[in-house]
């Protein structure tokens, strides 16, 4: 089959990729194919292209590849790679932006440790639907074009059904691929390595008087907005590892990832983190850790004095809380209804989180009892404590020259009344999962695609289940 891919990335020395061929499987089926993300970038995939999807075919002059990177793994560091996902190669898309395409679950490559290289479905089910809900809710992540059935089992403590996901993204280069590099190249290859990342994702850094510099900035202001955007819709990546922090600035790598409902700031559904260290608290300050790795990898590329590269580094690191905490406020103000910053806002926002954690709130259906107040009759917002919030907004939103029922109107294009809630997630995957049964999941899928709009038909769906989140683990599925 025709497909005009790139493979910009070969162009780099080949220590930073091996060349892999997928492992072909017996029997693939398409499980789900996003016809809509095809449409928009205009790739010429269908649901009759599942060989290719599949990793049994490759599109003529694909140079597939399995990318080398290192990576802090809960601080620790480690050499990994492409375990078991191979780049087939680039796109362009209409907007003339690059982007990868992958196949995740294609089989082992020389970085998988002994690892089969598969995936399970229930899995990559995961991953599509939560990515998906991620960019209903216009937060940048990685995107899911198709899941496709192998044919074959995975044996994963105990036997799943096998599939391949082909995700979408700006890149796959990572914090832990300049951990790498900056390990295993020249310092002339090295430079290489940061004029391509520079070209690819942060062209105007190229114009700068330190372009290592200019590059740090721009990867720390995305990063001070993404987790901004995680934090205001109550998502936990689970698993912020050094691999799995994108220079793009997209949400990657789906793993132990989940929403909170029931607010409070430690929250953890990550099987492995048992010290918390990727709780929902904690994810500014460990994207801010992340950075300063990458930057302790660009010292040699911002100043040939390392002290003077160090300070110059450091000023950079330093201004992600006052970033993070700017975008974080207007995320927030955007949430709450108001227009204008006073400098009382986030006094009034870190009452109504204590509030939350208080009174065991849910944190989303919270901002839609103030949106709709009549709506959302949980027992909590029944009480004097919420009440005297309540008023305090109200008075807060007169004080820019509002009103609440404005402010109540602005709230509805920031306030989803969709997340994917655990307990929908989990029976819709073990329905298309076990049962082979793809309605329950389909229907999730479009409306966490949906995610502002009203939906009387799935009413239901808005709210936690009675019995919370309590002893609810997500799992890495590698």
């Amino acid at each position: 089959m025709s497909l005009s891919l790139i493979h910009s990335y070969q162009e780099l020395p080949h220590i930073l990729f091996s060349n892999i061929k997928p492992t072909p499987v017996k029997n693939p089926f398409i499980q789900i194919f996003n016809q809509k993300l095809a449409n928009e970038i205009q790739l010429p995939f269908n649901q009759n292209w599942v060989h290719i999807l599949s990793g049994n075919e490759l599109p003529e002059n694909c140079k597939p590849i399995a990318q080398a990177y290192s990576g802090h793994q809960f601080g620790h560091y480690n050499i990994l790679g492409d375990g078991r996902a191979i780049l087939l190669g680039e796109w362009r898309t209409p907007q003339n932006q690059l982007v990868d395409i992958q196949l995740k679950g294609a089989g082992p490559t020389p970085y998988s440790r002994r690892g089969d290289g598969r995936a399970t479905l229930s899995a990559m089910l995961r991953e599509y639907l939560i990515s998906e809900a991620l960019h209903g809710l216009d937060i940048p992540t990685s995107r899911s074009l198709a899941v496709v059935r192998t044919g074959e089992v995975v044996y994963r403590e105990e036997l799943h059904v096998g599939a391949i996901l082909t995700r979408i993204a700006s890149s796959h280069i990572r914090v832990g691929t300049f951990e790498y590099a900056v390990r295993k190249l020249s310092n002339e290859e090295y430079r290489k390595f940061l004029n391509y990342v520079i070209d690819r994702h942060y062209p105007t850094c190229k114009n700068s008087a330190i372009p290592a510099l200019a590059l740090l900035e721009s990867v720390t202001e995305k990063q001070a907005l993404l987790i901004s955007q995680w934090m205001s819709v109550g998502f936990i990546h689970g698993v912020m590892n050094t691999d799995n922090m994108s220079i793009a600035g997209e949400t990657i790598d789906y793993g132990p990832c989940a929403f909170m409902n029931t607010f409070h700031p430690a929250t953890v559904f990550s099987s492995i983190d048992h010290q918390g260290r990727y709780a929902y608290a904690n994810q500014p300050a460990i994207a801010q850790w992340n950075l300063a790795v990458l930057a302790g990898t660009l010292l040699p590329l911002i100043d040939s004095d390392q002290k003077i590269a160090l300070e110059k580094a450091k000023a950079v690191i330093e201004k992600f809380p006052e970033l993070y905490t700017s975008s974080w406020k207007r995320v927030m103000r955007n949430k709450l209804g108001w227009k204008k910053e006073l400098a009382t806002d986030e006094i009034l926002m870190n009452e109504l989180l204590a509030w939350m954690e208080t009174e065991k709130a849910d944190y989303t259906l919270t901002f839609l009892a103030i949106e709709d107040p009549e709506k959302i009759q949980q027992p909590y917002f029944q009480k004097d404590s919420w009440k005297i919030w309540l008023s305090a907004w109200e008075k807060r939103c007169e004080e820019e020259g509002s009103s609440a029922k404005e402010a109540r109107k602005n709230m509805l294009l920031y306030n989803p009344k969709f997340i994917p809630r655990n307990h929908l997630v989990e029976e819709a995957l073990e329905k298309a999962s076990k049962q082979n049964d793809m309605s329950m999941f389909l229907e999730l899928v479009y409306v966490l695609q949906n995610p502002f709009m009203t939906n009387e038909q799935h009413y239901s769906w808005m709210f936690p289940p009675e019995e919370g989140d309590t002893g609810y683990t997500t799992f890495c599925n590698t």
